[in-house]
């Protein structure tokens, strides 16, 4: 219902090429740049600078940019309170969810959405990424929650929260004496590592390939099978993780646990919403829905 030609300026805002929108939203980028034509004859104002096949917001397009942000997030909320009203909010919704999104993202929403939807149960199945995909294929669930980087080709990803894995351990270690190493010198410390299957130890090991580092030549202390247990072992030892950041936030603030900064080299990742090509069953997007929302 918005103007369309928003929905293109911001677009072409956060990717910073025209190009890059024009695929997003299925047009031809000629089409693209008479709609930011258009914005900017409109408000007498340039929004982005132009710098060959680079372009960067004017202050005027960060000042349209972040009331964009503010304007689509009312039509994310009108569109949830809309469906909730229209929907038949009653019945099961079987999640499943990767086990640092279970332990340590989950809860909140499952709570905050309970609250304002006592009439629908939820059922939750927690295991590792591969466990996950697999329910949703064998309709053992109706969606997903997962953090892993994996494409298959039945199944639909949808971004939901960003995230950062973080290599830790417990504050006093005397094998680490500053609070940043060298990509070479992780090789030298005694790592825990999740087991094969995991989401977040896919997603260690990719970006490892990526910055020339084979996941191979590490020094594996152990493996663990979930979070928490590696927290508890790096507690009781000198060993080193990589952990998300949503999962230590309580160690860091209690000082249990430190983050070693590791130089020119950062693990960014996002949670995905996962479900089956096709799927519109109304429950499970009402809860992704809610999700997505600024409920908190």
């Amino acid at each position: 219902m918005f103007d369309f030609r928003l929905k293109v300026f911001y677009t072409v805002a956060r990717r910073l090429n025209f190009t890059k929108a024009a695929d997003e939203l299925f047009i031809t980028q000629p089409a693209v740049t008479k709609h930011i034509h258009e914005i900017e004859t409109y408000y007498k104002t340039q929004l982005f600078q132009r710098n060959g096949t680079r372009i960067k917001l004017t202050p005027a397009g960060a000042a349209l940019m972040e009331y964009a942000e503010q304007l689509f997030e009312i039509y994310r909320k009108i569109e949830f309170e809309l469906a909730a009203i229209n929907e038949n909010v009653k019945g099961t919704i079987r999640i499943g969810a990767s086990t640092t999104v279970a332990q340590y993202v989950l809860p909140k929403y499952l709570a905050s959405f309970k609250q304002k939807f006592p009439d629908i149960k939820i059922a939750l199945t927690t295991n590792n990424t591969e466990f996950i995909e697999n329910a949703l294929i064998t309709n053992k669930i109706d969606f997903g929650i997962i953090e892993g980087q994996s494409r298959r080709p039945q199944l639909k990803y949808l971004p939901f929260l960003k995230d950062e894995m973080v290599l830790c351990t417990r504050t006093g270690n005397p094998f680490i004496k500053k609070q940043s190493i060298s990509l070479a010198m992780l090789k030298e410390l005694p790592l825990l590592i999740r087991e094969q299957g995991s989401g977040s130890q896919e997603v260690i090991t990719t970006a490892l390939k990526k910055a020339g580092l084979n996941a191979s030549k590490l020094k594996v202390d152990m493996v663990l099978e979930s979070t928490e247990s590696i927290k508890s072992y790096l507690s009781s030892s000198d060993s080193f993780a990589f952990l998300s950041i949503h999962s230590i936030l309580k160690e860091l603030k209690s000082n249990e646990l430190t983050v070693i900064d590791i130089k020119d080299f950062t693990i960014e990742r996002s949670f995905y919403f996962v479900k089956q090509q096709g799927d519109k069953q109304p429950l499970p997007a009402l809860f992704m829905k809610f999700m997505s929302s600024d409920n908190f």
